[in-house]
């Protein structure tokens, strides 16, 4: 098999295109309407025409003059005898063979260069994208991920999807989103989603064991990606740890805290509800620090400072080796949504 074929296998690129079947059907019906345009013509001057010795033609002679005048067959036996007639077919029916023409071709030329189109796409994608994110996992909480990146500011040019199912691909193509039909538990699959030159791989698989295999292959494939990955069971998230991932998320654990908090602090539930949803209310944001913040105390930032990281440690607000800011802190803060922000829903 080309080589070429096979990185291209089961990548979707988004776009709008009409299906094949509405485009020809497209094209029959304005190649029906030049016809019925031309034999109105021929049958309103149909005195101005012999076929054979006899001068004038019926309905039945009109039709058919004008289907071989516009396939270009022009069998010779009905001809324009008048001037006028002879005139509108140089200025009206010859324009019109040649639009006719360019409908039946165009029809042709479209299928033929479609997947030609298409190929031309993905390899100009192939050479550009970097810097991107994977999402490994076109499910609930993939989308999820997605809608948290757009609020982000990540592009939806800059994250690919890779799902094994292609309905599944299908939609994330709808919403303007790139997509790999496969597993992404292999390594060719990731390869044609250029995770080599990725900077960061979420996992959203539904199994725990397919979260580990997928987070083994991505290492390996890029030892330096940063790998966030969900887990169902917490037992299984040292494993994964373990694997490679950077940053492990148990969802069951902490589905299951908030929902034991939420009878008796159920604000708590709503706060963190509003830190973890992106585009409205608090916003948690990591950043780095300002020329100008640097040597304040955290409390003097206009910010809330929940935690500072700093010579690869992450100390919290309240620890007192923070002590006033320096020029390489990383923070993690909340703030407030600006009134009137929008966010894309995918």
């Amino acid at each position: 098999m080309d080589s070429g074929m096979t990185e291209h296998a089961g990548v979707q690129l988004a776009h709008v295109e009409q299906s094949p079947t509405r485009q020809v059907w497209r094209r029959v019906v304005f190649a029906a309407v030049v016809l019925t345009f031309t034999v109105l013509i021929v049958w309103l001057d149909r005195d101005s025409y012999r076929d054979g010795d006899q001068v004038g033609i019926g309905l039945l002679d009109a039709v058919y003059y004008s289907t071989v005048t516009l396939s270009t067959t022009g069998y010779g036996d009905i001809t324009p005898v008048t001037d006028g007639a002879r005139l509108v077919n140089i200025l009206v029916i010859t324009p019109l063979r040649i639009l006719f023409l360019i409908v039946l071709i165009g029809t042709t030329l479209e299928a033929l260069t479609a997947r030609s189109r298409e190929e031309f796409r993905i390899r100009r994608w192939r050479s550009r994208v970097r810097q991107h994110v994977i999402v490994c996992g076109y499910g609930t909480k993939g989308r999820s991920a997605i809608r948290a990146l757009q609020a982000t500011g990540t592009p939806l040019e800059q994250i690919v999807v890779v799902d094994p199912e292609p309905r599944a691909v299908d939609e994330a193509n709808s919403v303007g989103l790139h997509g790999i039909v496969g597993d992404a538990g292999r390594t060719d699959v990731l390869r044609r989603a250029h995770v080599e030159r990725a900077r960061a791989v979420i996992v959203a698989a539904n199994r725990d064991d397919a979260s580990v295999l997928i987070t083994l292959t991505v290492r390996q494939l890029n030892p330096n990606v940063l790998i966030t990955t969900s887990v169902r069971e917490e037992e299984n998230a040292n494993l994964l740890r373990q694997s490679g991932a950077n940053i492990v998320i148990t969802t069951s654990a902490t589905s299951g805290r908030l929902l034991g908090l939420s009878p008796d602090s159920p604000r708590v539930v709503d706060t963190v509800e509003d830190l973890v949803t992106g585009g409205h209310g608090l916003d948690l944001k990591q950043r780095r620090v300002s020329a100008g913040e640097v040597g304040l105390d955290p409390r003097q930032l206009r910010d809330i400072v929940l935690s500072v990281s700093r010579g690869g440690r992450t100390l919290r607000f309240d620890d007192p080796l923070i002590g006033t800011l320096e020029a390489e802190d990383v923070l993690v803060v909340v703030r407030s949504h600006p009134a009137g922000g929008h966010v894309a829903v995918v």
